[in-house]
């Protein structure tokens, strides 16, 4: 017989920028394996305007056996509606402490990889007023209704894939983008592996800020 029981837990973020001066706020949520103090760096090129906060999955474990390197999981299988509701909770919760006494002119949710379906839970979950999602080399929560962002907030919301990407081939990029584009997503197909692209996040940040 299995038993749950609630208790609290310590969640650790990571930031870039000034939370005080800066204008907008940038939520990017890292992929399997990573840790948010090295995921970060790849925004470390975004002018001071912008205040970057990277929360890290719950979840640690080694990357090789059981030592050396280590790595962070938003979710897997096991228990997986817990762990949805309590990332939901501790994100909500993180972003509510942040913006007590700060109002932004924007706040966009990025979410990379598997850091992408945490992202866009978040963002439809109506836990957090956000007003732009990107979604970079990842599929869209098969349970969840991909029309409701647009009808929720109609805004501009973004996809990313790069060309050399090794976990999606030609085939399989083709039908993510057909698939974010049927539903109002402007894509970016851009020349690059599996990773974060500052410069492509530069440019459309740009248009949006």
């Amino acid at each position: 017989m299995n038993g749950k029981i609630k208790s609290t837990k310590t969640y650790r973020y990571t930031t870039f920028g000034d939370l005080n001066t800066a204008d907008f706020l940038i939520y990017v949520l890292h992929g399997y394996g990573q840790l948010a103090p090295y995921f970060i760096r790849k925004f470390h090129g975004l002018p001071s305007k912008y205040c970057v906060i990277a929360p890290e999955g719950m979840h640690r474990f080694y990357l090789n056996g059981s030592s050396g390197r280590v790595g962070a999981s938003w979710m897997t299988k096991e228990e997986r509606e817990d762990d949805i509701l309590d990332n939901l909770n501790w994100l909500s919760a993180l972003h509510n402490e942040l913006t007590t006494n700060k109002e932004f002119k924007k706040v966009i949710v990025l979410g990379f990889s598997q850091g992408g379906a945490t992202a866009v839970r978040w963002f439809q979950s109506g836990m957090i007023s956000a007003d732009h999602l990107m979604i970079w080399a990842s599929v869209y929560p098969p349970d969840l209704d991909p029309n409701k962002v647009i009808q929720l907030h109609e805004k501009e919301h973004f996809f990313f894939i790069g060309k050399n990407d090794e976990f999606y081939d030609t085939d399989q990029q083709n039908e993510l983008l057909s698939f974010y584009n049927a539903r109002g997503f402007k894509t970016v197909h851009f020349e690059g592996p599996h990773d974060i692209n500052p410069a492509e996040l530069t440019n459309v940040l740009a248009g949006l800020t």
